[in-house]
């Protein structure tokens, strides 16, 4: 891929990550909005951090399965460019979503094996970006963030209607290798770039950010 690769820094949790990962390159800087997650923010929290965002860099607000009041307490009170629904929200609920907040939708699907594309090109049709993740193991607590990683061959080449972002398991090691096999112009991180759960490290984000633009 070319140096225009875009990054993605998901799990972002006060200002001195945020700043970090905007310092390595990120071009999208996720929030997460879900209780069970390390990486987990409050609104309060959420708005003073993404306030401080520079411009030209994508807020991404990710939430799994939430209800329209959830959603109406976030996109009132944090500063968002996009959406990024992570649960088990239909194409009709994505559909519901666009129109109701008037924001750009990203939405997760989950891949483990050949048959879990049919819902890409699904939810190809109606959100504005598409995460192509790994399918999280049955019964995990977490829909993203694993750590894992799909055959990424299983995408090689593969086109849909809208942007697509790779997610699941990379690395600083790993990303240059995910983007050549699978011609990914966007890729996203999370635990990639954690020393603990829920705990950023610049320098990895830094390494991650240059592996993946350099490629």
């Amino acid at each position: 891929m070319s140096s225009q690769t875009r990054v993605k820094i998901c799990g972002l949790r006060d200002a001195a990550m945020m700043d970090a990962a905007v310092s390595a390159g990120a071009s999208y800087v996720g929030l997460v909005f879900f209780l069970k997650s390390p990486r987990n923010v409050t609104i309060e929290h959420a708005s003073g951090v993404a306030s401080a965002v520079p411009l030209g860099v994508a807020k991404v607000a990710l939430v799994v399965d939430a209800d329209d009041a959830m959603l109406d307490a976030i996109t009132a009170n944090v500063p968002l460019d996009i959406l990024q629904l992570h649960g088990h929200e239909t194409p009709q609920r994505v559909a519901e979503i666009k129109a109701r907040y008037g924001l750009p939708v990203m939405k997760a699907v989950g891949v483990a094996d050949a048959a879990d594309l049919a819902d890409l090109d699904a939810y190809g049709k109606v959100a504005d970006q598409l995460l192509v993740d790994a399918k999280p193991p049955k019964n995990a607590d977490l829909p993203g963030g694993n750590g894992l990683a799909f055959d990424w061959r299983l995408i090689a080449g593969r086109k849909w209607p809208v942007p697509w972002m790779l997610a699941g398991g990379l690395t600083p090691e790993n990303v240059a290798e995910a983007i050549s096999l699978t011609g990914a112009a966007q890729v996203d991180v999370s635990s990639g770039v954690e020393t603990a759960p829920g705990q950023k490290d610049a320098a990895l984000m830094e390494r991650f950010c240059r592996a993946a633009v350099s490629n």
